[in-house]
């Protein structure tokens, strides 16, 4: 608490807030129960589509049997109308999302999804007329993504490939063409699905695939350059995001929003040569250090 003062902390106890993801199978409702008895706090339950009849029925159980004692994350969604529905079920919190994150397909494949900053605003706007929170789950990979998401109403953004370099992260190191990196792969993926091959599989039930005899990728494995520790990383992610802040004139977060309602804060579109400007350009060579 002292080391740490801005971790996600039990405002009595003081001790790390826990969650855990879980999926709509029945076998979940046991997992679910001995994560409640452990001293979960918050529950996620994890699909790519979470409009579904397995989910709300999920959401319904959790709330019925939990109460309180519980936060529920439920998702994703892209929609208001799978929004609602989520909402109607007893979810706290709703995910966004639906294949943009760094190593999804589902948007290039499927042909279903939407963009990442448009289901941040519709959906956020609707969730905050019911007091529920969101989470904008996919497409961050920089400072600047984490203060636009915040802008366009997402109340935290969820980090995989941006975390996922971290030494704290699962997997080993390795190196390629002189670079450290480390194997980052989707829930989706054929590896993923392969390596999970099983009526207990969470990577299958999470596109609700398990059944299937052909297996349909819906994402893809890959590789992320080290970061080092996260306990620099985070430092320097939030210190970007309030010098982001600061540029636009935001003195806290909590006016961000109604600053952006105002006008006060504006989004404007960028043509491809105002983008070009706006990055490192008219040098012969250069090297690009994020922090220290």
């Amino acid at each position: 608490n002292r080391d740490y003062p801005w971790a996600s902390k039990h405002p009595q106890t003081k001790q790390l807030l826990v969650a855990a993801a879980i999926g709509t199978r029945p076998a979940d409702r046991g997992r679910l129960a001995k994560l409640v008895e452990a001293g979960l706090d918050l529950v996620v339950i994890d699909s790519s589509q979470g409009n579904s009849s397995f989910q709300i029925e999920m959401v319904k159980h959790i709330k019925e049997t939990y109460g309180g004692q519980i936060d529920v994350i439920a998702g994703n969604v892209v929609t208001r109308d799978q929004a609602a529905n989520l909402i109607a079920a007893g979810a706290d919190g709703l995910r966004i999302g639906m294949g943009s994150g760094s190593i999804c397909i589902t948007q290039e494949v499927m042909a279903v999804g939407r963009p990442q900053g448009t289901g941040v605003y519709q959906v956020s706007e609707f969730a905050r007329k019911f007091g529920i929170p969101t989470v904008a789950d996919g497409g961050i990979s920089n400072v600047g993504h984490i203060a636009k998401a915040l802008s366009l109403g997402a109340s935290c953004v969820m980090m995989g490939s941006l975390l996922a370099g971290t030494s704290e992260a699962p997997g080993e190191y390795f190196f390629l063409d002189g670079k450290r990196l480390k194997k980052y792969r989707g829930m989706g993926s054929l590896d993923a699905m392969e390596k999970n091959d099983s009526d207990n599989s969470g990577s299958q039930a999470r596109y609700f695939s398990e059944s299937d005899k052909v297996k349909v990728a819906q994402g893809v494995t890959g590789a992320v350059v080290d970061k080092g520790s996260i306990k620099q990383f985070i430092p320097y992610l939030i210190t970007g995001l309030q010098h982001s802040l600061q540029d636009m004139g935001v003195p806290h977060l909590s006016e961000l929003w109604p600053m952006v309602a105002d006008g006060q804060v504006r989004f404007e579109h960028r043509s491809a040569a105002a983008q070009i400007e706006g990055g490192v350009h008219d040098l012969f060579s250069y090297e690009k250090r994020l922090y220290k």
